[in-house]
């Protein structure tokens, strides 16, 4: 079945009367109620934002907002659910897959990359391009590097923190730094190094929150994505890394699992949480505009941060849901945020 993308026109200002003018919700585009948006990356050079869901993927184009593709598991996809998207120099579209493996797409041609080709697992979570063009693979079992000029895969695992990868992020430097379930980990091309919760990353857990045993660490257990406890409260596992994002000043920012987001100047992290600002603790997403102002997606909605003021969107402002699992920043500077039901754009038009 074809998918379909349906807008619906909102316009949230999301301030009040003399305040500080803030980007406000200006649109809303619903993929389905129980359809979850994962990813979402911008290709500049082709003016499009590619949008990844949990039953396949959509091409719109950056200006009119209008849906020039869908693909799912009969247009060539290995499996519909899909957690990451990447571009390589060449143009090919990488889409990381729930157990499908990595399918690579371009000009109506596609091929699908499993273990047997030497993918380091099924389950795909993250793409990184280095300066020569080589492209980093996150998965279940490590990181894999691609090199493109003859497709030769090369698998990292015990090198990480931890083998379960998820954001990744390629610095000026040309290092690449990976998020996982343990912390995070660093290649500058010869070595190796690594940090976790006791080199400080992570916020303390100052409201208590139930630790997570919903996690593969130490293990080859596949598991969920769920944040609550047995209860229903809200989990905390601090070195547990969703997404990476290198600053404009070369800075390292992750998003954490119940820590909050943490900033690494190169010597020390500093935490910043709701207590700070931030919308919510558990951090699934990051951008950055050029300018330097940062998003992150939340469990409680998304943040703006511009190094100095924090403001906050959730569904009383505009958004289709709180939980923000996706962001990306559009060719034309509108921000791009993933939900259940959906992806909200916020501009200033």
């Amino acid at each position: 079945m074809v998918l379909s993308l349906v807008s619906s026109g909102v316009a949230y200002a999301g301030n009040k009367p003399g305040k500080e003018s803030f980007p406000r919700v200006v649109e809303s585009f619903e993929v389905g109620e129980n359809v979850v948006v994962r990813a979402i990356t911008a290709e500049p050079k082709n003016n499009a934002m590619w949008v990844g869901t949990s039953l396949g993927v959509h091409e719109i184009d950056a200006t009119t907002r209008q849906l020039r593709n869908s693909f799912n598991r009969d247009s060539g996809l290995a499996n519909e659910y899909v957690f990451a998207i990447g571009v390589d120099k060449e143009g090919y579209k990488w889409f990381g897959t729930n157990a499908g493996g990595a399918s690579r797409y371009r000009d109506g041609v596609w091929k699908t990359y499993f273990p047997m080709h030497g993918l380091a697992d099924y389950w795909v979570y993250s793409f990184a391009n280095q300066r020569n063009g080589d492209m980093w693979i996150g998965t279940w079992a490590g990181v894999n590097r691609v090199e493109l000029h003859n497709m030769k895969f090369t698998t990292y695992v015990k090198e990480l923190i931890n083998e379960w990868a998820y954001g990744m992020a390629v610095d000026d430097q040309d290092r690449v730094w990976i998020g996982t379930e343990g912390g995070i980990s660093m290649f500058d091309g010869k070595t190796w190094r690594s940090w976790s919760h006791k080199d400080g990353l992570g916020a303390i857990n100052k409201n208590k929150r139930a630790p997570s045993d919903n996690t593969g660490l130490g293990t080859r257990s596949r598991h969920d994505l769920s944040m609550l406890s047995g209860d229903g409260r809200l989990t905390y596992n601090p070195s547990y890394v969703f997404a990476i994002q290198v600053a404009p000043d070369q800075s390292i920012w992750a998003a954490t699992w119940g820590g909050g987001v943490s900033h690494y100047d190169g010597k020390h992290w500093r935490n910043y949480t709701t207590r700070d600002g931030l919308a919510g603790d558990i951090v699934y997403s990051i951008a950055q505009e050029p300018s330097g102002v940062l998003w992150f997606g939340t469990n409680n909605g998304l943040s703006r941060y511009d190094g100095k003021v924090w403001h906050n969107y959730d569904k009383t402002t505009g958004l289709l849901e709180n939980n923000v699992y996706a962001v990306a920043v559009a060719p034309n500077g509108e921000v791009w945020a993933g939900s259940r039901r959906g992806v909200t754009l916020i501009g200033r038009q």
